[in-house]
């Protein structure tokens, strides 16, 4: 005789040699010695749990004549058949490949014949892949069979099957078998089969069988057949040791050492998962049941290992690579990676004489990675605030010789000492408009291109030596406040007598040496009456005054437009926002007239607005108004709105528009005055007439008889 199988060889022939499935087997035995058994069943549970065989114990014990306590005889000629497949009481059906409407619409047809036994059992195998034609054909069947017939249904997937049909048998669920249980019927096997095999390959067995009666003896088929456990077995175990460890050249390893033994990257990610699930139950203090000894203590020195966290985060991250490996040109590239991510994470093995660190302040030391990943933590901040000490202390000399060789300069003597204390003051700090147009001007002087009479030098300029170096403005005069932003006007720096001070040059630019003071004194000395010296630059007219008799003052050009370097002050604006708003669109315009200039600082116009809405609206088209006053000055403008209660207010009521939403591009707001807009071209309303202008020299001609639609 060929050899069989060893799982087909042991299969079970009685209720009492089904192992793991008590709550079954009870209840079926019951129901047979009783005559209670029901026209109808369905088991479920996973593969190789003993469906299939309690299904044709079931069908011996309702044919056998010699039932003893529910448990069939299995000597009879009713048991042999069965047994060996010879039966005609017992049909079989795979619903996997016989699942259309008329292989059931055939099972119906025979129902009804008669057999030799008491019972006709029929067994319908993975009925969840039956089509919905087949199960609406097998349903009036299956509520009202024949007296002398059975159905069991099974399948490893319930949830597939319809309501309907569930609802007309009796459920049975079959589990898992408990590890306990199966490694005693291993052994029995490997006794009764003669096999020579260690305990070493009942423990690979029983991981590689998972709870499965047949995968186990499968597996044992295998290890009778090669001599012993394949290499590569641990792969998931050793796999995950090196993560705990955050070692990730022994990961890589154990990953290389699971191909070269011949298994896909899908199956060393899928055996690490298992790995990982078993020592998240064990972190978890969950049952085990399904565990051998062996595995049971490797998931819990692995738990204890690598802590709640960590082995959450490993299987997210495998979890992730597994469902990656389905489109990756190379699989093992996504497993690599998912494990040298989670390595980075884990601690690196301590020196075998190395003392055990202690938990950090505030951790109890229940979970291994908190206090591992606190401990580095700890380290980090500990090195990063070395490193910046040991950068402030090399710094420290270099900033003191730049502040000795850079010292603050001082007033001019011939400044009168109120002046002085003025200069020297600290201005009072901006508020409202003004503060968040000098944020907003720090911003744009950071990313302005410098003007072009800016970036010229004492060196390269071409006018006469003897004129004062324009030094380029501070970052600190532009973004802050400062003694510059303070120091008296033109019109202040006077002699009581009326006339300029010689001061009032080297007031302005404080960066200039003593003979560039005298000469800037001497140009001072042929400027104008006081008074017409100097613009406010600001909106509470405080700023650096404009030396009378520069080339960087106001100039007209051809055209009467200022020239390109003119100053931008807030007279200059206001006398030239009109003339720039009807550079731009409509739209713009008619929102910008709205508004006023409050100030100018810098280079950023500050322009009043009455109400939040009218500043949105205003800041959707203000790139226009920017570009436009920057063509105009010759430099880069910027357009700051703010909220001011004396600005002019719109024809509309403020209440309504501070109450309604903001209108659309389009809104009636943006038209502008009448007398500014086109009359459209005539649209007929007529249908006649529409036609007659589309085929010219076409006519009307009215149907006799009938009235000619207007």
């Amino acid at each position: 005789m060929a050899y069989q199988s060893l799982y087909r060889r042991y299969r079970s022939q009685k209720f009492s040699e089904i192992v793991g499935q008590h709550h079954v087997t009870s209840a079926l035995r019951s129901a047979v010695a009783e005559g209670r058994h029901g026209h109808a069943y369905l088991f479920s549970g996973p593969r190789g749990t003993g469906k299939t065989s309690t299904a044709r114990i079931l069908a011996k014990a309702l044919n056998c004549p010699n039932v003893a306590d529910g448990e069939p005889c299995g000597t009879c000629d009713s048991c042999q058949a069965i047994e060996q497949g010879t039966s005609f009481d017992l049909h079989e059906l795979d619903a996997a490949s016989h699942n259309k409407v008329d292989d059931v619409r055939d099972l119906i047809s025979k129902v009804h014949l008669g057999s030799p036994g008491r019972t006709k059992v029929y067994i319908l195998d993975e009925v969840h892949m039956l089509s919905s034609g087949a199960e609406n054909a097998l349903l009036k069947t299956l509520e009202e069979p024949p007296e002398h017939v059975v159905f069991v249904l099974a399948t490893t997937e319930p949830h597939k099957v319809v309501p309907t049909i569930r609802s007309r048998t009796q459920h049975f669920e079959f589990r898992l078998l408990p590890a306990d249980e199966l490694a005693e019927h291993v052994r029995y096997v490997i006794a009764d089969a003669g096999l020579d095999v260690g305990d070493d390959a009942v423990d690979y067995v029983l991981t590689q069988g998972g709870g499965s009666a047949r995968d186990t003896l499968s597996a044992l088929d295998l290890v009778a057949a090669a001599g012993g456990v394949p290499a590569g077995s641990d792969i998931g175990v050793d796999l995950t040791g090196a993560i705990g460890q955050g070692d990730p050249a022994a990961a890589i390893a154990a990953v290389q050492a699971g191909l070269v033994a011949g298994q896909e990257p899908r199956t060393i990610g899928e055996a690490t998962v298992d790995v990982l699930r078993n020592t998240f139950l064990a972190s978890m203090q969950a049952p085990l049941d399904h565990l051998n000894d062996r595995a049971r203590d490797q998931a819990r020195e692995l738990a204890g290992q690598l802590g709640p966290a960590a082995v959450t985060r490993a299987l997210e991250a495998l979890g992730q690579a597994l469902v990656e490996m389905r489109q990756a040109p190379d699989p093992r590239v996504p497993l690599e990676v998912a494990v040298l991510r989670l390595c980075r994470h884990g601690q690196p093995a301590p020196p075998p004489d190395a003392e055990p660190p202690a938990p950090p302040t505030g951790t109890d030391g229940g979970d291994p990675d908190l206090v591992r990943r606190v401990a580095q933590l700890e380290q980090q901040v500990s090195d990063l605030a070395a490193r910046l000490g040991a950068g402030a202390a090399t710094a420290a000399p270099g900033r003191a010789t730049t502040a000795a060789a850079d010292p603050a300069p001082a007033a001019p003597s011939s400044a009168p000492e109120a002046d002085d204390d003025e200069s020297t003051a600290e201005p009072d700090p901006p508020s409202g408009p003004a503060r968040a147009a000098r944020s907003r001007l720090a911003e744009v002087t950071a990313k302005a291109p410098p003007s072009p009479r800016a970036g010229r030098t004492a060196a390269t300029d071409d006018r006469p030596s003897t004129e004062p170096a324009t030094a380029p403005p501070s970052p600190r005069s532009t973004a802050e406040p400062g003694p510059t932003d303070a120091s008296p006007t033109a019109a202040e720096a006077t002699t009581p007598d009326g006339e300029p001070d010689d001061a009032g040059g080297s007031q302005a630019d404080h960066t200039t040496d003593a003979a560039t003071t005298n000469t800037a004194a001497e140009q001072a000395a042929t400027a104008p009456p006081t008074g017409a010296a100097t613009d406010a630059s600001g909106p509470n007219g405080h700023g650096a005054p404009t030396p009378v008799g520069d080339e960087t003052a106001a100039e007209a050009s051809d055209d009467g437009r200022p020239a390109l370097s003119s100053a931008l002050t807030q007279p200059a604006v206001e006398s030239a926002f009109a003339g720039c708003l009807e550079q731009v669109s409509q739209k713009t315009r008619v929102r910008f007239r709205g508004g006023r200039i409050l100030g100018v600082e810098g280079a950023t116009v500050v322009l009043g607005v009455p109400n939040d809405i009218h500043r949105n609206r205003c800041n959707d088209v203000k790139g226009e108004v920017e570009h436009a006053l920057s063509q105009h000055f010759g430099q880069a403008v910027t357009v700051d709105i703010a909220v001011d209660g004396d600005a002019p207010t719109p024809t509309m009521d403020p209440a309504k528009i501070e109450t309604r939403p903001a209108p659309a591009a389009d809104a009636d707001e943006d038209i502008g005055p009448v007398s500014e807009l086109a009359d459209a071209t005539d649209q007929s309303a007529n249908g006649v007439e529409r036609l007659t202008k589309a085929f010219p020299g076409s006519k009307v001609v009215d149907n006799p008889g009938e009235p000619r639609t207007p």
